[in-house]
């Protein structure tokens, strides 16, 4: 099983990876590669774990220029692909495009699949989970038309999307793909710990195609795009703030209504949920890592009072801050 990337005037590969014999067996070991350096299109750092039918990848880009990349791989996969930043469009050998904006994601599968992409010279970031199909299998619903599509697909070997449009990567499966990238674990816990978050992060795609599989980004302008990932890196970086809807579309130059609808577009949740989902998932690492009480917690992500917050908290995770901290 072989994947193999060069420029597409240059048959010398920048990088070619033959999957290690692990990613077919049951071995609890992982294997790690990490590229990192100046490549002939610019710079960046791509890693990559492979183990027991999955492969996942990761890693921020920055081309210097407008480069066509042309790759190839000889094997089948079901994929979740997850575009954090940047856009990126791929057409296959057969003249298929596959394409992807700002937070977008969607399962594909592809069975030896050749072709190029287009990178411009904005900055990247993605994560990319590989399975064998019969790993993602076992997952896959059967009482919907659109799963029962892809399931036969897969079975003639037919590369295609699962959705006909991407849909927005939503802050909980933001929170479960740091939780992949940042997992400090080794051997068979950080096995079993990223394998469960990759089920995890597929349950939450496939529940949002089944949900609402008419959802679409497509309609948003570009410049509206720039604007709410504007407001989405204000709310994370001031949490201690409150906020107004007319105060955040004034600051980014837009209305409350463009507000409210390309948000919710984008990023697949409302402005106010996406915030109260940054302070919760703060408070659950300041309780479980940082060693912080539950007064020092609610005042760390803005809130006046620590009944207010235990409140919240219980309404996010079903328990209160207080027993989750074991007090």
């Amino acid at each position: 099983m072989r994947i193999r990337l060069h420029q597409a005037d240059i048959a010398e590969a920048f990088m070619e990876r033959h999957y290690p014999k692990g990613f077919k067996s049951q071995d609890a070991t992982i294997t790690e590669y990490i590229h990192q350096g100046h490549f002939f299109f610019g710079q960046g750092t791509y890693k990559e774990l492979f183990f027991e039918g999955i492969h996942i990848g990761y890693g921020n880009l920055a081309p210097h220029q407008n480069t066509r990349i042309t790759f190839e791989s000889d094997f089948e996969t079901v994929e979740m692909h997850f575009a954090l930043a940047g856009v990126v469009s791929t057409r296959s050998e057969d003249g298929r495009l596959f394409a992807f904006g700002h937070n977008q994601h969607n399962i594909l599968y592809a069975n030896g699949f050749k072709g190029h992409t287009d990178w411009g010279h904005a900055s990247m970031q993605v994560f990319e989970v590989n399975l064998l199909p019969s790993v993602f299998k076992k997952y896959l619903p059967e009482d919907s038309r659109l799963f029962e599509q892809f399931d036969r697909m897969i079975g003639d070997r037919q590369t295609g999307f699962l959705a006909p449009h991407n849909y927005p990567i939503s802050p909980a499966m933001h929170f479960l793909i740091h939780e992949i990238i940042c997992c400090q674990r080794e051997g068979i816990f950080k096995k079993a710990f990223i394998e469960a978050k990759v089920i995890e992060l597929l349950l939450l795609q496939l529940e949002q195609i089944s949900a609402d599989p008419a959802s679409s980004v497509q309609d948003l302008k570009a410049q509206d795009i720039d604007k709410m990932y504007a407001i989405k890196e204000m709310l994370e970086q001031n949490l201690q703030e409150t906020y107004k809807l007319t105060d955040l579309a004034r600051h980014v130059g837009t209305n409350e209504f463009t507000l409210k609808k390309g948000f919710k577009a984008l990023f697949g949740t409302t402005v106010f949920d996406y915030r109260r989902d940054l302070k919760m998932e703060k408070a659950r690492k300041l309780l479980l890592e940082e060693g912080l009480n539950v007064r020092e917690v609610s005042e760390e992500i803005g809130y006046t009072y620590a009944h207010h917050f235990s409140t919240a908290f219980k309404k996010k995770y079903g328990m209160l801050p207080s027993v989750l901290k074991g007090k």
